[in-house]
This record gives structure tokens, C-alpha cells and sequence, in this order.
């Protein structure tokens, strides 16, 4: 457990001093320190909320479940009235020059509610009606409200998390796969009614005759990465962030560390990102009850699914949708939540189960490492 926790935090500080490096890099040419500056502002706090979490013991955090799940829905309802308009969406408060995205608090209270849910009810998880039926309907409510927003790729993030967390509750798949399935048409049918949607699925099936157009930012991604060879341009010396690559700062972020750092670092993030999730998955197979197995596993499906949609859309692999790369990107409430599920896991970790080693020799007593 002491590696697994050890190797954790190494990866999470990791990326997260990348983040900034890369992040004043990225930005010195338009707005100089003000970008690194707000980060730094946000990160404070949010390694102080990490280390008072993981000093505590996550399963007090049982009684708040439902109460930050219906403050959640709250927010999400508060903000598609009284939240600002960016980029035609309307998904954020501003107080005083500070944002705060309420779908990232989101992440946290949905996982701590379908945690507390599945141990509540694990007798009858496997019921249709206590395994589908209850938390789909609450499911339904934050999906529809960030849905609205609109913000696709965090609905379908949260379904794909919610999915994952009520399997390893025990949700049989035959209620699953046919439920799956049925959303999957319907956000099928929905993508393609939509123009703009519709568009960037296209330009990403065919994205040399859409670079000038709705391809343009996937296409100029691709020629940082490209650009950048094995070894990099050079640690501020990259020349796509200079007004080609649009949220170059934020979603594309890894575009820039890829053309300035090359191969080599893109691989170390990558790998950073599976150390992150076998660490994860190892702390929560160890936990001590299942409100931590569940605990742990959305925390690591979250960062790990993040990381791979926005690792997937920078290289082309995913069409084009807007997602922050945990520890890394522009965004302080993405980074106060991200570091909030760390201090969560390293709370499970700290009251795991501990393995007692059998003894060399059969007539002493078990000792626990």
C-alpha cells in the first residue's frame, strides 16, 4: 500500500508542476503570468483541501452524500439562469473575476452519492429497480441539467463514470447493456440532428479537407505533436500556441507540451495517467468496506476516462470535445475536484485493509508489514 501511495502522489505532483511549466509556456506570448498567476490561486487552496481530506476519514463523508448531491443539482439548475454565457454555453458562475463550474462538483458529489448508494443497497443492487430504476431516474436529472448547459461531453463522461460505479456495485450487465444501448442511439440520433456536432464528427473522420474549417484546431494539434519529433523544440520555444491552436491553454494543452517537449514527455504523461489509475484500483480493491471500494473506483474511473478523452481528442483518436486534462490543463475547478479525489483516495488508503504476511517460519505469529 505504502508504494502504491507513494508512486500516487509522486505521478499527481508530476503532472501537476508540468501543468504549470506548461501552462506559463503556453501563454507568455498573450497574457505573460497572468494565466500561471490564477492557477497558482486556484492550487493552493486546492492541495489545502487535498491534504485536510486525506487526513480525514472518508467514510464520515457517508452523511454528506446525499445533502452534496442535492446541493449539486442545485447548482446545476442555479446556473442555467443566473450563470455566465461563454462560447454559447452557459456553465459558469463569476464572482469577482473568479469562475466556478458547477458541473465539476458535480463529478465528486455524483461519485460520493452512487458509493454511498451501492453499499446502502447492496443486497438489492442487482434488482432492476434498485440497480437501474432509482439512481437512473437522479442520473437523469444531472445529466438533462448539464446536457442543457450545453456541455455533451461531460453528460456522456458522467454517464460512462455512473456506468462503471453501479457494475462494480454489482449491477447486473443484462440491465446494462440494453440500457446502454438505448442511450447510445439516442445521443447518436442526437449528434447527428445537430449541425455543429455533427460537423466536427465529420471533419474528424476526414480532417485534411476539413483543416481550414471545423477541423482547424484538431489539425494544428496534430502539427505540434508533429513538429515536436522525439525530444521537443524546446521548452518555450513552441510556435503553434502563438494564436494557431485555439484553448491551446486548456483542452489542447498537450498539443503544446508535445511540439516543445516531444515524444518523450507525452509518453511520460501517458504513463503517469496508467500509474495514476493501477494505483487507484489497487487502493480501492483494498479498501476496508464498500462505500471505499465505490469511493475509489469513481475517483479512478473519473481521471482515468478524463485523461483518455482529452488525450484521445488532442491526437485525433476522438472527435472533437472540450475536456481539461486532469492536473494539467487551465481551470481552477477542475483542479480543486481532481485534488479533492486524490486526498479522497489517499483517505482509503490510509484505513485499507492491511495484508498480513505469513511468517517464515510456521510456529511464529502473522506479521503485518
Amino acid at each position: 500500500m505504502k508504494l502504491a501511495v507513494t508512486i500516487l502522489v509522486t505521478c499527481v505532483g508530476a503532472l501537476l508542476a508540468l501543468g504549470l511549466v506548461m501552462l506559463y509556456s503556453s501563454s507568455m506570448a498573450q497574457t505573460g503570468a497572468h494565466d500561471l498567476v490564477r492557477q497558482l490561486t486556484w492550487c493552493a487552496p486546492g492541495l489545502l483541501v487535498c491534504v485536510l481530506v486525506a487526513s480525514l476519514d472518508y467514510t464520515r463523508l457517508r452523511a454528506l452524500a446525499l445533502p452534496a448531491f442535492v446541493v449539486a443539482v442545485i447548482l446545476l439548475a442555479a446556473v442555467l439562469v443566473f450563470g455566465v454565457v461563454r462560447g454559447n454555453a452557459r456553465r459558469w458562475f463569476s464572482f469577482g473575476g473568479m469562475s466556478f463550474q458547477p458541473s465539476e462538483f458535480c463529478k465528486l458529489a455524483l461519485i460520493l452519492a452512487l458509493a454511498w448508494y451501492g453499499e446502502r443497497y447492496q443486497r438489492h443492487i442487482g434488482t432492476f429497480r434498485y440497480g437501474i430504476l432509482i439512481p437512473g431516474f437522479c442520473l437523469a436529472v444531472v445529466l438533462a441539467l448539464i446536457f442543457r448547459e450545453p456541455d455533451v461531453g461531460t453528460t456522456i463522461l458522467l454517464a460512462a463514470l455512473a456506468g462503471g460505479i453501479l457494475l462494480v456495485a454489482g449491477v447486473r450487465w443484462r440491465f446494462v447493456l440494453p440500457l446502454s444501448l438505448v442511450v447510445a442511439v439516442g445521443v447518436g440520433i442526437f449528434l447527428w440532428f445537430d449541425d455543429m456536432r455533427r460537423n466536427r464528427i465529420l471533419s474528424w473522420q476526414d480532417l485534411d479537407n476539413s483543416k481550414d474549417g471545423v477541423g482547424y484546431q484538431a489539425y494544428q494539434g496534430m502539427l505540434a505533436l508533429g513538429s515536436g519529433g522525439i525530444f521537443g523544440l524546446g521548452l518555450g520555444d513552441g510556435r503553434q500556441k502563438l494564436g494557431f491552436i485555439p484553448e491551446h491553454h486548456t483542452d489542447f494543452i498537450f498539443s503544446v507540451i508535445g511540439e516543445e517537449l516531444g515524444l518523450v514527455a507525452t509518453m511520460l504523461v501517458v504513463v503517469a495517467f496508467v500509474a495514476i489509475v493501477l494505483c487507484g484500483l489497487y487502493i480501492s480493491l483494498n479498501a476496508r468496506e464498500p462505500f471505499g471500494l465505490l469511493l475509489g473506483s469513481g475517483i479512478t474511473f473519473l481521471i482515468g476516462l478524463q485523461a483518455f478523452i482529452n488525450l484521445g481528442v488532442v491526437t485525433s483518436a476522438l472527435p472533437n470535445k472540450g475536456l481539461p486534462l486532469p492536473f494539467i490543463s487551465y481551470g481552477g475547478s477542475s483542479l480543486v475536484v481532481m485534488l479533492a479525489a486524490v486526498g479522497l483516495m489517499l483517505s482509503i488508503a490510509r484505513h485499507a485493509q492491511v495484508p498480513i504476511r505469513p511468517p517464515a517460519n510456521p510456529f511464529e505469529s502473522p506479521i503485518a508489514p
